[in-house]
């Protein structure tokens, strides 16, 4: 270890000279260098024709987008224009047009008028739609501009005097097809805007043919509904750039000096503006022209000699925050950092131990609530983790309601079924069963082979328990039903069948360190697995106390008294009544 950790200090030591002394080297003399007059005009007719290139390109880059995004709407509007009206075509073309504006979300509604100027369709987000109507469409302005031309773009509008707005008509390739009209949100264009960044603030905006603002990167100022007195400096740079023909200095909306250039979008005739902040476009010049050549000789001294002090002093620190991040990424969450200075490298190294003091307990906690997870129901170890206490899950006695279930027939069906079919029909029979156990909050405590025992109002006390269990019942029921009568066209002979009852049990863990499950223990467990046993396909067995807590709410049928194993004296046993049909496929 001792000659690669040499050999790294070295490298370190060495990489952190270089990287200071350049860097504070360069900021000393390279503005110098521009320093003469002659040398400052130069640089400053280079950075201009660096910015026209770069602004224009962007603009040219941001106009094509904008173009693409209109063009790909009105492309999509062509296809809805492809076939003349016939009788009995109303639902083809609402299903048409619905598609369109599910793949087109800037569309925000969309109108189709036949060869006669009647209004067929009309699709809308935030009004009614509306089909058949025939209202006269021949007097709209989009009607008329699609008979001079195939495609018509109407003026930009203000959606309740905020959001632009813009109609789209296209017509069909003969006049009996009729037009297209969507209504376009151009907020949408937002996305192409806000992504353009020239340097560090620059930014771009759109105008339309009158100078309204359409898009800008501070929307709100877009939502102001085309406000005439906010848009006039961006009217006035617009105007400077044509005059100038390339780009132009003016003023934005706040008043900053900036350099701009701009591209027209056709067919829509609007204008896109791209610019950068003067003060951050001709920052090297200005500073350049701050300097003197005496200052280089001082600078570059001074930039050597800092280097090397700031290096030598931050190669140590540095050295340990690297060591403690290797032993932090290898698990070794206990490692702290020892520095003693109170600049910034000493409060990160108290960040960093304080972060691998939080790691070690957001670790423990982690695999904590994985050991519950994995031997305990989700509710259950979801419950210890919300409490941060495991007395929850102690031994006690309460009242249960208990659920036992399984599938009838399914041991034959095992033995002769190919072991892929016999997973199958597990995994589809528990994710049914597993996800109504959930639904109804009720914890899982075992897995049986093919059955299962739920419990009800433990750990997690719930209202009406009794009540609650017989939903669950019922909703196990309805949930594989459906799947035993596909079953049974597979020539599968499997049904499912549901004892329950409710009376004092003991519940907790039990089991040892490794391995622990929550249950419950007592006659009522007994007594509800022995009337799942006896359950047939379709029914749910109750006892008489549990009978009796749901009357009146529950229709049960009463099936006498039955000796069941495990018990001297007959038990009086329930059917519930189930109203819910089984789907047959």
């Amino acid at each position: 270890m001792g000659a690669p950790a040499r050999a790294g200090d070295h490298h370190l030591r060495g990489s952190l000279l270089r990287k200071y002394f350049l860097a504070l080297f360069a900021a000393a003399v390279v503005p110098l260098l521009g320093s003469g007059a002659t040398e400052a005009w130069f640089g400053y007719q280079d950075q201009r024709e660096r910015l026209d290139e770069l602004l224009g390109v962007e603009a040219r880059s941001a106009g094509s987008r904008i173009q693409s995004f209109i063009d790909g709407i009105r492309d999509q509007l062509g296809w809805m224009v492809q076939l003349p009206w016939e009788a009995g075509a109303e639902d083809r073309q609402r299903l048409d047009a619905l598609r369109l504006m599910r793949q087109v979300p800037a569309i925000v509604s969309l109108t189709l008028v036949d060869g006669a100027g009647k209004e067929r369709l009309s699709i809308s987000r935030v009004g009614l739609n509306q089909m058949g109507s025939l209202v006269d469409r021949s007097a709209d302005p989009a009607y008329a501009g699609t008979r001079m031309g195939r495609v018509w773009y109407g003026p930009v509008t203000y959606f309740r005097n905020s959001e632009p707005v813009m109609r789209i008509a296209v017509a069909g390739n003969r006049a009996i097809v009729g037009i297209a009209i969507a209504e376009i949100n151009l907020k949408l264009i937002w996305d192409v805007i806000s992504s353009i960044h020239v340097g560090g603030t620059g930014h771009a905006f759109v105008l339309d043919a009158e100078g309204r603002l359409i898009a800008h990167p501070d929307i709100s100022l877009v939502l102001r509904g085309g406000d005439a007195a906010a848009a006039r400096p961006l009217r006035m740079l617009r105007d400077a750039i044509r005059a100038e023909g390339g780009s132009a200095i003016g003023r934005d909306i706040s008043g900053a000096s900036l350099i701009a250039a701009m591209a027209v979008v056709p067919g829509v005739d609007w204008t896109v503006i791209v610019h950068q902040p003067l003060r951050e476009a001709f920052g090297p010049i200005d500073t350049a022209l701050r300097r003197t050549g005496a200052l280089l000789l001082l600078g570059s001294a001074f930039a050597g000699i800092l280097a090397f002090w700031l290096a030598r002093r931050m190669t140590g620190p540095i050295r340990q925050l690297e060591d403690g991040t290797e032993r932090i990424g290898a698990g070794h969450f206990e490692h702290r950092i020892a520095v003693s200075s109170a600049d910034e490298l000493g409060r990160l190294a108290q960040r960093f131990n304080a972060m691998a003091g939080e790691l070690a307990l957001s670790q423990e906690r982690q695999e904590r609530i994985a050991r519950l997870r994995r031997f305990l129901a989700p509710q259950v170890a979801e419950l210890v983790d919300r409490t941060g206490d495991d007395s929850v899950l102690e031994g006690r006695r309460v009242e249960v309601a208990v659920i036992f279930c399984d599938l009838r027939g399914f041991t034959p069906f095992s033995a002769k079924a190919a072991p892929e079919e016999v997973i199958h029909v597990l995994a589809t029979y528990f994710e049914a069963l597993g996800r109504v156990i959930t639904e109804h909050g009720a914890t899982l405590t075992q897995f049986t082979g093919d059955g299962l025992m739920v419990l009800v109002n433990a750990p997690v006390a719930c209202p009406e328990p009794s009540l609650t269990a017989m939903r669950l019942a019922i909703a196990m029921q309805d949930a594989v039903q459906p799947l035993v009568v596909e079953w049974r066209r597979r020539d599968y002979a499997i049904g499912f069948g549901v004892g329950a009852t409710m009376g004092p049990a003991t519940v907790g863990q039990i089991g040892y360190e490794n391995r622990l499950d929550y249950t419950a223990i007592g006659p009522v467990v007994n007594l509800a697995a022995r009337l799942c046993a006896a359950a047939e396909d379709a029914q749910i067995l109750i006892d008489a106390a549990l009978a009796g807590r749901i009357q009146d709410r529950i229709e049960t049928i009463p099936l006498g008294s039955r000796v069941l194993k495990g018990f001297d004296a007959g038990i009086e046993i329930y059917s519930l009544v189930r109203r819910t049909p089984v789907a047959a496929g």
